[in-house]
């Protein structure tokens, strides 16, 4: 059975309290890190604006994978050049999300640190990343993939499914 996505959340804002400012910078990766940033930059009562990374140009299977027609612009809507960074993912797997979201961070400037937030450390990781603040670490199935959801009123679950179909409509771990 998963964890309860909402009950996470909660436990990450418990984890991060003590550890972020208002002038701490959130950027979430988009879609799941982007939903789970905008959580908890609300609860967090964060001043400075929400960040929002597509990585799609700087994954290292853009070759395979090809241009999604989803890719929307990169939104950093505050300076990063000696910020404190929060980088928010919903599933932290392989690591190379997270590899490709630093290197288009730095194309903004040099924070002072970047701190990784997950909903979901899932292992699996092929680069040495690791999460400062995880709701949760789970096991999933080989061949499967742990994909978070939103439901209309924001509500956000996680879900098991197969990785060829998920692949498919991209955002998925």
């Amino acid at each position: 059975m998963l964890p309860d996505a909402e009950g996470l959340i909660a436990r990450l804002v418990k984890q991060l309290r003590a550890h972020i400012t208002p002038e701490t910078g959130v950027v979430g990766i988009v879609t799941g890190g982007a939903w789970l940033a905008e959580r908890l930059h609300q609860a967090l009562g964060i001043t400075t604006p929400l960040g929002k990374l597509d990585i799609s140009f700087y994954r290292d299977d853009f070759d395979e994978a090809g241009l999604h027609h989803q890719v929307r612009p990169s939104q950093i809507p505050f300076e990063v050049q000696g910020r404190k960074l929060l980088l928010v993912d919903d599933v932290l797997y392989t690591g190379r999300t997270v590899r490709a979201a630093m290197n288009e961070l730095f194309d903004y400037g040099r924070p002072a640190s970047i701190e990784l937030a997950v909903l979901v450390d899932r292992g699996g990781r092929e680069l040495p990343i690791a999460a400062q603040y995880t709701g949760d670490s789970i096991e999933v199935p080989p061949g499967k993939i742990l994909v978070l959801d939103r439901d209309e009123a924001g509500n956000l679950s996680l879900h098991i499914s197969d990785r060829r179909r998920e692949r498919s409509t991209g955002g998925a771990k």
